[in-house]
């Protein structure tokens, strides 16, 4: 997923560091996170959004304004409706990390990269 090109991790410089921090803070809210992964199971209208996560409909519609302008989701015009969905793998995968990594530290299964110490 990424397109031919490792990223550099080992120091951002303080733009992409910005542009990352913008991105990660749509998981900073529960309901984004609903929305999310109920959208990386099949691509779907507000209305059904606001149905499987329990929100209201102007409530989903904005936290989608959200993640579009995020570039995590994505809409498209069907009829009088927009179905929306994940913008590309990439954020799926995000999600899968971010729930794994969770998962993992609430099992106490934390993974320790190989040949670095753990300071805490």
């Amino acid at each position: 997923m990424s397109h031919g090109v490792e990223p550099e991790l080992s120091f951002l410089s303080a733009s992409t560091a910005g542009l990352v921090a913008e991105t990660m803070q749509a998981l900073a809210a529960p309901s984004r996170v609903r929305i999310l992964s109920r959208l990386a199971v099949a691509s779907c209208s507000v209305g059904e959004l606001a149905r499987d996560v329990e929100m209201e409909q102007s409530a989903v519609s904005q936290q989608l304004r959200v993640l579009r302008h995020l570039g995590l989701v994505v809409g498209e015009r069907e009829g009088r409706q927009v179905v929306y969905g994940l913008h590309d793998d990439h954020v799926q995968a995000l999600l899968t990390e971010a729930i794994s990594h969770t998962e993992h530290l609430r099992l106490g299964l934390a993974a320790r990269p190989a040949g670095r110490a753990v300071v805490a």
